[in-house]
């Protein structure tokens, strides 16, 4: 609290540490179990495909991209560089509202209307989202950067054969 009573929010986004994320909330079980009773007989099926994606989930955020694996039967793995992101959603139903969760849904420029990849079970959503958005933007502008070099460059080999077939 600063003197004037108010909250300061720096403190709370410095505490946001998204390269340290590797595991879902503990509150994504509950959330899993409860959307398995509701599919009522198939709760034997549901949950324990739930319970074992659960106990398998893990994230991985690093400097030039993010990784999500799980799966024991059939491994899942998925890799992408911030640079390949197109969109990302934020999605939250009622249940979710309710344990403080969401899901992210990221999309990338493979086509397919369905997202890429779809991280479940992180309780600061909309710190990662605009965390995401930021590596995003900054892997662009580094593109972009290094492709204003490379165009320089060329201007300048071009400059220097005009100038070798002139002599």
């Amino acid at each position: 609290m600063s003197a004037h009573g108010v909250t300061d929010r720096r403190c709370n986004m410095d505490a946001f540490d998204p390269f340290k994320i590797e595991r879902p909330d503990p509150s994504l079980l509950k959330y899993y179990a409860i959307m398995s009773l509701l599919t009522g007989p198939g709760v034997l099926v549901q949950f324990p495909r739930l319970f074992f994606k659960y106990e398998t989930l893990k994230y991985r955020f690093e400097a030039d991209g993010m990784s999500m694996s799980w799966g024991v039967l059939f491994r899942h793995e998925i890799y992408l560089t911030y640079r390949r992101i197109q969109d990302i959603h934020l999605e939250r139903n009622i249940l979710q509202r309710w344990f403080g969760l969401a899901t992210l849904s990221v999309q990338t420029a493979s086509g397919s209307a369905s997202p890429q990849m779809n991280i479940e079970g992180i309780p600061e959503a909309e710190k990662l989202r605009d965390f995401l958005y930021a590596q995003m933007r900054g892997a662009r502008d580094t593109e972009a950067h290094h492709g204003d070099e490379a165009l320089t460059l060329l201007r300048e080999i071009r400059d220097l054969l005009r100038r070798g077939s002139q002599v």
